[in-house]
C-alpha cells in the first residue's frame, strides 16, 4: 500500500474517480483524505455470528462509492455526518472497543478510507490484538485489490445488491455493479474460503471467510431471484448468505414508484421459497417484521435503539 498514491490519484474503487485527495479533493465517495467516522460502538444488529452476546465492534465511515438512492445509512453515506478522526483516533477507537469485549471490529463502508484501515489493522496486530478484523462492503470493490485487503482482513462481509445491470445503473448509476461485485467475491473467497465457523445461534462467532448479504427490494423480487440463483451457480449451495427484509424508503426514495414503499410479505415469502429451491444450506432469513429497533438515526447520540444502552 502506498498512502500518497492511494489518495493523491484516487482509484480505490471501480469509479476509478483519479482525484487528488490529499489536496482536498472528493472523490466518487464523497470524501477527501481526511477520514471522517460518523460512529463506533459495540453493535448487535448484524447476524448471530457476528455479535454474539458481546457485540460487533462496528467502526460507520462516513461516505460511500456506491450512492444507492435508498440507502438506508444515508445520513452518513452521502448526509455528511460524521467526525474527523486521524490514525490516533482510530487507534483509541479501536481499543475502546476491545476493552469493551467485542468479538469482532467491523469496519462498516470503509473501503475508500482503506489506507486508514490498512494502518489501523497493522497497529492493531502489532499491538498484540488478535480478535477477526471485518471488511463490511457494498460488494462494489475493484478485484485486484482484494488480495490486498485479504493480507489484513480475515472476513469479508459484502452485499450482492444487484444482477440486474440496468437497475443498477437506476439506483447507483453504475451497470457494471453485477459483474464488478461478482469478480470481487470470488477473490474474497479465493482468499478466504467461506464463513467459518458457520453457527447460527451465536455461541461461537466466525473467525474467518465469507458470508454475503442481499437486500430484497420492493417491486424487484426478480432482481433478488437472479442475484440468488447467480450466487448458487457461481459458488454452490454452501455458500453463506444473508438475506434481509429490512428495506425501508428513506426521503431520497419519494416520487420513485415502488422504491416509496416498504416490502411486503408476499414478494418476501417469493424469495424465502427460492431459497429453499436453491437448497442453500448456511442462510440467515431476517424475519419478516416491522421493528425498525436497528433502522439508524446516526443524529442521535443512540443510533441504533436495539443495541443495549
Amino acid at each position: 500500500m502506498n498512502w500518497n498514491s492511494d489518495y493523491e490519484r484516487c482509484e480505490l474503487c471501480p469509479r476509478r474517480c483519479g482525484v487528488n485527495r490529499l489536496a482536498g479533493e472528493r472523490g466518487a465517495c464523497g470524501e477527501t483524505a481526511t477520514c471522517h467516522v460518523a460512529s463506533f460502538g459495540p453493535h448487535f444488529g448484524e447476524e448471530p455470528c457476528f455479535t454474539g452476546t458481546r457485540g460487533s465492534g462496528t467502526i460507520f465511515f462516513r461516505g460511500c462509492a456506491c450512492g444507492c438512492f435508498f440507502c438506508q445509512n444515508y445520513q452518513i453515506s452521502r448526509g455528511g455526518l460524521g467526525e474527523t478522526m486521524d490514525n490516533d483516533g482510530l487507534f483509541r477507537a479501536a481499543e475502546a472497543l476491545i476493552a469493551r469485549g467485542v468479538h469482532n471490529l467491523n469496519f462498516v463502508t470503509g473501503d475508500h478510507f482503506w489506507p486508514h484501515i490498512a494502518e489501523l489493522a497493522r497497529r492493531l496486530r502489532g499491538a498484540g490484538h488478535r480478535l477477526p478484523l471485518l471488511l463490511n462492503s457494498s460488494g462494489y470493490l475493484l478485484p485486484e485489490r482484494v488480495a490486498e485487503y485479504a493480507r489484513r482482513m480475515d472476513i469479508f462481509l459484502p452485499d450482492y445488491k444487484f444482477a440486474d445491470a440496468d437497475l443498477a445503473r437506476q439506483c447507483m448509476g453504475a451497470a457494471d455493479y453485477p459483474e464488478t461485485a461478482l469478480a470481487a467475491l470470488r477473490e474474497m473467497v479465493a482468499a478466504r474460503g467461506f464463513l467459518f465457523p458457520f453457527d447460527p445461534t451465536g455461541r461461537e462467532t466466525a473467525r474467518e471467510g465469507v458470508l454475503v448479504r442481499h437486500l430484497v427490494l420492493p417491486g424487484h423480487v426478480e432482481n433478488s431471484l437472479r442475484a440468488l440463483r447467480r450466487l448458487r451457480d457461481e459458488f454452490g449451495p454452501r455458500l453463506p448468505i444473508s438475506v434481509m427484509s429490512q428495506y425501508r424508503p428513506v426521503p431520497r426514495c419519494r416520487g420513485r414508484g415502488d422504491f416509496a414503499r416498504r416490502l411486503t410479505s408476499a414478494e418476501y415469502a417469493a424469495i424465502r421459497a427460492e431459497i429453499t429451491a436453491l437448497e442453500f444450506e448456511h442462510v440467515f432469513i431476517q424475519e419478516f417484521e416491522p421493528d425498525d429497533a436497528f433502522f439508524p438515526d446516526f443524529e442521535s447520540e443512540r443510533p441504533f435503539r436495539g443495541n443495549p444502552e
